[in-house]
């Protein structure tokens, strides 16, 4: 009877704590990305990414930590959309816009995207170079 007992116990005692354990791959975000994965939502995509496997990646100028952090930029289909992935925002991403025409910016709050040499951008904070 006492080894039923411990028995039960034990074994109570263990759902418990597989109850509180965290399932890898168990945080989705609103939009099911599992950041745990590496994986962020896009809005121009309209899906999950991983912002460090996209094709246009620019580096931190003056890094403030000991490490270089990387932004990505993912353009719409008629270029006149970027959406910017960047540390510091307090988004996920942040969609800038180009106006109209032979405008070779994208612009929205203070942030600016401009080509940089021959296949290169960078990105602008308050007319301040932060990425390229």
């Amino acid at each position: 009877m006492k080894k039923t007992i411990l028995l039960s116990t034990m074994f109570l005692g263990s759902l418990a704590f597989a109850q509180k354990t965290p399932v890898v791959g168990g945080d989705r975000d609103a939009h099911g990305c599992i950041g745990s994965a590496g994986y962020t939502y896009s809005q121009i995509k309209k899906d999950c990414v991983r912002t460090f496997e996209q094709k246009i990646k620019l580096k931190e100028v003056a890094p403030k930590e000991s490490y270089t952090s990387i932004a990505a930029v993912i353009f719409s289909k008629d270029m006149k959309k970027a959406e910017v992935f960047v540390k510091d925002s307090v988004a996920e991403s942040i969609i800038l816009t180009r106006a109209g025409g032979k405008a070779k910016a994208w612009k929205k709050d203070g942030y600016v995207l401009v080509p940089y040499k021959k296949s290169g951008y960078q990105l602008k904070k308050d007319n301040i170079v932060i990425y390229q």
